[in-house]
């Protein structure tokens, strides 16, 4: 008995003197221990865990993007229209097809904003939407700048603003307060444009030749700076237009329902603005080396597709959001959609274009000639008349329609003294 208990005290004492040791010293512990948890079917099942998540993310990412409205099924025009500029050279249908591949990124591109946006706060989504919202123009108009085609940046820009303010389907009532702010903008924008043009037609330029471009630069500082302060101005008026509307509680309630939840993650978003932006800028310069072809082959005037077609087409997301935001009853928002952009393009992209011609060594001016510039002028006079009482109807909406009907049409008929080759 005393020779047992010594022996299980012995035993006792040197289990507990090698865990110690093991402690102290961990590759004391038995390899198949070690092998143990290399070879654990939990890491196995952690793996495999980890990548069902991924791969379920990037499906859903993509269901939201690419499945997730008919629009997109315009996305094969894209590479169709590569396909042909290499196989057939047709500069007609190379035009075609790459213009109606741009119109889902550029509506895909304005959703994954959005959604950016939503992450961002007002603040930042709404810089976010200043230069993501035109990104088609810009992505042309910059690759047109790089090819000398001012004129094709002119016009198109132009025809921008023309479709934004005409094509639209007023119905509802609206805040007079905010559209008279935008029409301010967009009669600035008209005299920043009209004084070159002007100073070019009646000669009196001081240099000729260069007294206006000098001052197409001056002036496009000028606006770019007073966009800057117009969202500047509009953010901080909508923070003081939330105070006294949120004190109703059922409004509360009603705007918190309402709230937007995103639909994809943030980093999902960059990815996706990045390779939309991609494919507009490959598309964006098929369509600024074949507009002459197409010209040519279609027997239209470039001015006609430049000011009219291409702005149409892609600005097609666009005018079906605002009528579907007008059929909703949410007007202010239609408004923000069609005069909003014109704001963008006229105070922001026009002068910026001026800005990256000046630093590429690319002459691009205000001047948009006589008539383009009356046009313009024409369709901010008439669409602030139609909204000076803060209501609408349909029958302002057809009076607008036909209005763009008739400037289509003048286009149509239209010769450009300066013809797009000669720049």
């Amino acid at each position: 008995m005393k020779r047992a208990i010594s022996v299980g005290s012995l035993e006792g004492r040197g289990v507990i003197e090698l865990e110690n040791a093991i402690l102290l010293n961990p590759s004391l512990f038995p390899r198949k221990v070690a092998s143990y948890e290399e070879d654990s079917p939990i890491d196995h099942e952690c793996g495999k865990f980890s990548q069902n998540i991924i791969r379920s993310k990037v499906l859903s990412s993509i269901k939201a993007v690419v499945l997730s409205t008919k629009i997109n099924l315009l996305m094969p025009f894209g590479p169709m229209a590569i396909l042909v500029d290499r196989l057939f050279h047709s500069h007609g249908w190379v035009f075609v097809f790459s213009l109606l591949g741009i119109i889902p990124l550029a509506e895909r591109l304005g959703y994954t904003t959005e959604q950016l946006a939503l992450f961002t706060g007002p603040a930042v989504g709404g810089l976010l939407y200043a230069t993501f919202g035109n990104a088609m123009e810009l992505i042309i108009s910059i690759h047109a700048l790089k090819s000398g085609l001012i004129r094709l940046v002119q016009q198109s820009l132009l025809g921008s603003i023309l479709s934004n303010l005409l094509l639209q389907k007023l119905t509802l009532t609206y805040h007079q307060a905010d559209t008279s702010v935008d029409f301010g903008l967009l009669l600035m924008a008209v005299m920043g444009l009209l004084f070159p043009a002007v100073l070019h037609a009646t000669q009196t330029e001081l240099e000729y030749g260069k007294s206006q471009l000098s001052l197409s630069r001056f002036t496009s500082c000028i606006m770019l700076g007073a966009y800057a302060s117009y969202i500047v101005f509009q953010f901080k008026s909508q923070k003081n237009l939330e105070l006294p509307v949120y004190e109703d509680k059922s409004f509360d309630e009603d705007a918190s329902n309402d709230a937007e939840a995103p639909e994809i993650s943030m980093w999902e978003s960059m990815i996706w603005i990045s390779i939309l932006t991609g494919g507009i800028s490959i598309l964006s310069e098929y369509l600024v080396k074949t507009i002459e072809g197409a010209s040519k082959e279609f027997q239209m005037p470039v001015s006609f597709l430049s000011v009219i077609l291409l702005p149409v087409v892609g600005n097609a997301a666009e005018h079906v959001g605002s009528v579907m935001f007008a059929i909703k009853d949410k007007l202010d928002i239609s408004l923000a959609v069609a005069v909003g952009s014109s704001i963008q393009i006229s105070m922001f992209m026009i002068p910026f274009c001026v800005v990256v011609g000046w630093m590429i060594g690319c002459p691009m001016d205000l001047n948009f000639l006589p008539f383009e510039t009356t046009s313009l002028f024409m369709s901010v006079i008439i669409v602030a008349f139609m909204l000076q009482n803060g209501t609408s109807n349909y029958f302002k909406g057809i009076v607008l329609i036909l209005c763009y009907l008739i400037v289509s049409a003048s286009y149509f008929e239209h010769i450009d003294p300066m013809s797009v080759g000669e720049l």
